[in-house]
């Protein structure tokens, strides 16, 4: 697992629903059940200007960097706020997820999991929806330039429909898209329709199952059957799991009622699946999530699903 104060900084002040106290509520559960006996613990390292530009455009990580200086203004069109040392703090995030692919692809690891990550609503141009930059974008194009993989999966289970990756990877038929999430006809970022496959080439590569408000854990047990036939389907070389908190009951800006057996769940089956598939090689990112309570249960639930 990667973690530690580096990641910690990730966050936009106090009273923020994205503050920094979460790495903090997430590691408290994490070591109450002793899962840090269980894992071998990482710090990060800091992405490069030539990796975060794999995915993001150089314009786009030059403004980052220039109001990280200032700490001033927006990254977007309001929900993310610039901060002094905003620029170093995304770079550690998208490093420590490009670090969990390297750890993994030499054989050091089989599984990584990351709380502070996930970041998906980033674009290649801009931040969105708290994400300044897209650590699992930057992944997939790293895993492809730098160890010669071609088809990788993401799945996303955050309330909130991973925009940044679906619209990303819209044309590519090798990034294999499985993402259940709220309805946006009443959740930002208002995508994520059922009939958003792809397109040319891709079409067809990516799944999306919006669910409405109050969905539960029958409704995540009704619709994750076709998460694993569209990855079956595809024989990914590599899993990404976003495990995004805040569709578990109680967060306080969504409205879906899953509990945290679901990410356990979630975690668990796409471990089989990478097994079964022949490599083993699953990353989970803690993605959203707001109630701390909720985030410290699901990704300690991620965890433990990845390690039984």
């Amino acid at each position: 697992m990667i973690a530690g104060e580096r990641l910690a900084r990730y966050g936009f002040g106090d009273g923020h629903p994205f503050g920094p106290d979460r790495h903090a509520a997430f590691l408290a559960e994490f070591t109450a059940r002793g899962l840090d006996k269980r894992v071998r613990m990482m710090e990060t390292r800091a992405a490069t200007r030539a990796e975060l530009e794999s995915f993001h455009t150089p314009e786009y990580v030059a403004l980052v960097a220039e109001r990280s200086r200032t700490g001033d203004g927006y990254l977007d069109g309001g929900d993310t706020p610039a901060w002094r040392g905003v620029y170093e703090a995304a770079a550690d995030v998208v490093g420590a997820t490009l670090l969990a692919c390297d750890e993994i692809m030499a054989g050091r690891a089989r599984r990584a999991f990351i709380p502070i990550a996930g970041l998906h609503h980033a674009t290649r141009g801009s931040a969105a929806g708290f994400c300044v930059f897209n650590d699992c974008g930057v992944a997939v194009e790293m895993l492809r330039r730098n160890h010669g993989l071609k088809r990788i999966a993401y799945v996303d289970i955050d309330a909130h429909h991973g925009d940044g990756m679906y619209y990303g990877f819209e044309s590519d038929p090798d990034l294999i898209f499985a993402d259940i999430h709220e309805d946006g006809r009443y959740l930002y970022p208002g995508t994520g329709r059922e009939d958003e496959t792809g397109s040319g080439a891709a079409r067809g590569s990516k799944l999306n199952i919006p669910v409405p408000p109050g969905a539960d854990d029958a409704v995540f047990a009704a619709e994750w059957p076709r998460v694993l036939a569209h990855l079956r389907k595809f024989e990914p070389e590599f899993i990404l799991l976003q495990a995004g908190a805040d569709s578990i009951e109680g967060d306080p800006i969504t409205h879906m009622r899953y509990t945290a057996e679901a990410h356990t769940r979630a975690a668990r089956d796409l471990r089989l699946l990478a097994d079964e598939l022949g490599h083993g090689r699953l990353i989970g990112t803690g993605g959203g999530g707001y109630n701390r309570i909720n985030l410290a249960q699901a990704w300690s639930g991620v965890v433990q699903g990845m390690l039984d």
